[in-house]
Parts: C-alpha cells; structure tokens; sequence
C-alpha cells in the first residue's frame, strides 16, 4: 500500500518549523529537499504550506536533533512524526 492509500494521510501532510528551536544543522532539507529549505538565516522552512507523504519527509523530522521540524496531518492536526 502506497502512502495516503488508507493510511489517513490522502488529505495531504502540514509540515512546520519551530524557528526558535531550530539550530540549521540542514539535516532535514538533505533528507526531504522537496519540502524543506534552509532560510537566508541558515533556519529551517517549509517549501510548502502542505506536503505529501513521503518516507524522506518523516525521516527529515525524525533526524532533527532539536525536533523543531515537525509533521501533522493537515486534517486533524495529528502528529506524523517525529514520534517517540
């Protein structure tokens, strides 16, 4: 089964940034260069106000040493990654 098949996630994925938290370490726009860019500040942004699902997306927030970059469902706002 392909991501957003019946895995809740067919609604498209919001991705955000806590900039204060955020360091730059540029870890997350290596991994998911599609949906996530480093500023002129050298801090992580989101590319996009929604995203699709994407393994290099989750891995993206999961990599993150601050967890400043997170993943919600766009529906309900649910926490997609990074989980615990």
């Amino acid at each position: 089964m392909s991501a957003g098949a019946g895995d809740g996630t067919a609604g498209g994925l919001e991705v955000r940034v806590d900039r204060i938290r955020c360091v730059g370490t540029g870890l997350c726009a290596a991994a998911a260069p599609a949906d996530v860019l480093l500023g002129p500040d050298g801090r992580a942004v989101p590319r996009h106000a929604r995203a699709e699902a994407s393994e290099r997306l989750t891995e993206a927030a999961e990599m993150c040493p601050t967890e400043a970059l997170t993943v919600h469902l766009a529906a309900t706002g649910e926490l997609v990654a990074p989980l615990d």
